[in-house]
C-alpha cells in the first residue's frame, strides 16, 4: 500500500535530495516542508519531492514547528485519498532498509501507530514545566516581558497552567509514523480544541507534546506502539540535540531494529552515509 513521507527541511539541499532519492519508489509519495527562511531554492529539490505550501517560518522550540506539520498534514490528506501511513522525517534522517524491506516492515505494523509517547508528570516524563509556565520563542519585547510577568505571577501565587478540556499531557519524540485515519482524527481534534491550540503557542517544545496528547486522546490510542523505529544517540541526559552520527556508529546502527537513523550531517557523516548505502544495496540484492 502507498506510504507518504513528510520531510521537514531547512538546509543542505544535497543531503535533502539524497534522502528523497533513497525514498524514490512507485509506492512512496514524498512531501517536503521547506522552512520559509531557508536559502534552498525550491526549484533545486529532487523531482520526486512535492513541496508543501504555504511554507512556515519554523523556529526551534516554538509552535511554528507544530504549525508547519499541521499545514503539511492538511495538504497531504487533500491530495492523497488513500495511503497507509505518514512517516514524519527530518532531512537529517537516513533510511536503513531498502525500500522493498521497508514496505514489508511497515506492512507488519500496519495496524499500529508508531509514536513514542509517555505520560508527562513525576511518574512519567518529568517535563510538566514546559506547559505549566509560559514560554515564548521570538516575539516583540512587550510580548516577552508579558510572558515573564505572567510566570512571575504564577510562581508568586503557587499556581501552574493545566491542559484544557480534560486533555491528559503526553510527550515524546517529534518523529513518528501515523495512519491516515489517525492523522485525520488528530486534525479534527486540533480543530475541536482551540484552547489547547492557544496554550501550545506558549509551550516549550510543543512538537514533543502536541501530537502525543491528541493521539492518546483519540480512538486510535489502543493502537499505539511507543516506538518510532529511529536509531538516535543522545550525548548526555537532558541534551537538547542528539549526537551527529559518524562512521564509528555504523555497527551499532546495523545491530538496531530501526527503520531510520538520525542525526546525520553531510560533512561529518559522509563516510557513514556511504557505508549505509552500500549496506542497503547489499540487502536489496
Amino acid at each position: 500500500m502507498k506510504q507518504v513521507f513528510l520531510i521537514a527541511a531547512h538546509k543542505d539541499v544535497e543531503q535533502l535530495n539524497a534522502l528523497v532519492k533513497q525514498l524514490n519508489d512507485p509506492d512512496f509519495v514524498v512531501y517536503v516542508h521547506l522552512d520559509r527562511k531557508s536559502a534552498i531554492d525550491p526549484a533545486d529539490l529532487h523531482p520526486a519531492a512535492r513541496l508543501v505550501e504555504p511554507r512556515v517560518d519554523v523556529r526551534w522550540g516554538g509552535f511554528s514547528q507544530v504549525q508547519a506539520t499541521l499545514t503539511s498534514l492538511r495538504q497531504i490528506l487533500l491530495e492523497q485519498p488513500a495511503f497507509d501511513k505518514v512517516i514524519f522525517l527530518s532531512a537529517q534522517d537516513f533510511p536503513l532498509l531498502p525500500n522493498a524491506l521497508l514496505k514489508r516492515e511497515l506492512a507488519r505494523v500496519r495496524e499500529r501507530e508508531l509514536i513514542e509517547t509517555t505520560p508527562i508528570g513525576p511518574d512519567g516524563w518529568n517535563v510538566a514545566y514546559r506547559y505549566q509556565l509560559f514560554h515564548r520563542v521570538g516575539g516583540s519585547v512587550p510580548e516577552r516581558l508579558a510572558c515573564g510577568a505572567a510566570n512571575a505571577l504564577l510562581r508568586l501565587t503557587g499556581r501552574r497552567r493545566r491542559l484544557p478540556d480534560g486533555l491528559a499531557p503526553h510527550g515524546g519524540s517529534s518523529w513518528w509514523a501515523l495512519s491516515r485515519g489517525c492523522v485525520a482524527e488528530v486534525l479534527r481534534l486540533a480543530d475541536a480544541h482551540p484552547r489547547f491550540l492557544r496554550l501550545c503557542r506558549t509551550v516549550q517544545c510543543p512538537d514533543e507534546l502536541f501530537f502525543q496528547t491528541l493521539v492518546m486522546h483519540s480512538s486510535y490510542a489502543p493502537r499505539v506502539l511507543s516506538d518510532n523505529y529511529r536509531y538516535v544517540q543522545w550525548p548526555e541526559q537532558g541534551a537538547r540535540n542528539p549526537k551527529v552520527l559518524d562512521g564509528a556508529d555504523f555497527e551499532r546502527i546495523r545491530a538496531s531494529n530501526a527503520h531510520f537513523c538520525r542525526k546525520l550531517d553531510s560533512q561529518a557523516s559522509a563516510a557513514l552515509m556511504q557505508r549505509l548505502v552500500a549496506w542497503k544495496d547489499a540487502r536489496a540484492a
